[in-house]
């Protein structure tokens, strides 16, 4: 979460000045929230996606390991998807609403 926090947040600063010309010709607070939880929900789902395959290759080889839990177990999965998901939505939505917030006359003078 924290990871996932700090690169959306460093994303929403660096489009500062683009967030600034957004809100200046008219949109909306709902739509630069939409802008930026977006671009961190599409870095997060990349991630699950590959953390999903790595997961399911590793727990073939490690069958003997597991007890009492088959090695492609979908409730396991699901939940760790959802858990996943939950917390990268919560990682997102705090530096995109911190976005929504800015100043557009502050940020069309932002370097």
């Amino acid at each position: 979460m924290v990871g996932t926090y700090g690169v959306v947040s460093f994303a929403a600063v660096q489009r500062t000045h683009e967030i600034g010309v957004r809100m200046a010709l008219g949109a909306a607070r709902g739509d630069i929230l939409k802008l930026i939880s977006r671009q961190g929900l599409i870095l997060v789902s990349g991630g699950v996606v590959a953390g999903l395959l790595a997961a399911l290759g590793l727990t073939r080889a490690m069958t003997k390991l597991l007890m009492g839990v088959s090695p492609s177990d979908p409730v396991t999965y699901l939940a760790v998807v959802i858990l996943l998901g939950v917390v990268s939505l919560a990682a997102c939505w705090i530096p995109a609403r911190r976005a929504t917030r800015v100043d557009p006359t502050v940020a069309l003078r932002y370097e």
